[in-house]
């Protein structure tokens, strides 16, 4: 078994994938319209869906927002520097919500960033685990 995608509930599908494409550098792998359904997929990452595990963005096409829940926490992103890659989401218009540091109780470097709809996305310092 392996862990397939994440599926996040979006308010605008183009916002959404410009973040994710643009802020983040994932690439659209597949977007499928459900007229019937009044719903849309799109799946973005940095790698095949047969090999790597994917975000699968959902809109709902009569829902403008949604409440995120207190049960979801965030999505985790490998990444070089922490701190470069806040600078990067930063330089493209996203929102930086923790600077990279080390995290509270370890020596882990790790970062927050938040996407348009508020989900959180955290970056972790390759190496400092």
């Amino acid at each position: 078994m392996r862990i397939l995608h994440t599926m996040l509930r979006v308010g605008n599908l183009e916002r959404s994938l410009a973040f994710y494409q643009q802020v983040l550098g994932m690439r659209l792998l597949r977007r499928q319209d459900f007229p019937d359904g009044r719903f849309t997929l799109a799946f973005v990452g940095y790698g095949e869906e047969s090999e790597h595990t994917v975000l699968e963005l959902t809109h709902n096409w009569d829902t403008a927002e949604y409440e995120l829940g207190a049960g979801f926490g965030h999505i985790a992103l490998e990444v070089d520097d922490a701190a470069a890659a806040c600078d990067a989401v930063r330089a493209k218009g996203g929102k930086v919500v923790r600077e990279a540091g080390p995290m509270k109780h370890g020596t882990t470097v790790i970062a927050f960033v938040e996407d348009p709809d508020g989900y959180k996305i955290e970056f972790i310092q390759r190496g400092s685990r």
